[in-house]
């Protein structure tokens, strides 16, 4: 595999864990208000099985295709923003603001840093 197809398998396996681990994070803020804590952290917990089953694989092959620590750590970063900037505004209803840009500009030069040799 190809450094770039490493990069791209990983990040498409982060971006799919990313998603189950936002809706486990902050879904039940919208769906389980009403519900009792406990469940609402089991619920999490169900959903937060599929979200390390393609996290786990994710890291280690990105990490055994080159990526360190380091780089993995603020590639999931910036998938995190990636996601839950939607997840905000078209799931949760929250506008989109300026600080999700700003914010967006900080990971951009964060990525160029760590990625750079």
């Amino acid at each position: 595999m190809t450094p770039l197809q490493t990069i791209a398998l990983t990040a498409t396996l982060l971006a799919a864990s990313n998603l189950f681990m936002t809706f486990a994070w902050y879904g039940h803020l919208k769906n389980l208000q009403a519900s009792p804590w406990y469940l609402a952290a089991l619920a999490s917990w169900g959903i937060a099985l599929f979200e390390y089953l393609l996290q786990v694989p994710a890291n280690r092959i990105g990490f055994a295709g080159g990526l360190n620590l380091a780089q993995l750590k603020i590639l999931q970063e910036i998938i995190t923003l990636a996601i839950f900037a939607p997840f905000a505004v078209f799931y949760m209803g929250y506008g989109l603001r300026w600080n999700y840009l700003w914010a967006a500009l900080c990971m951009v030069g964060a990525a160029y840093f760590i990625f750079r040799d």
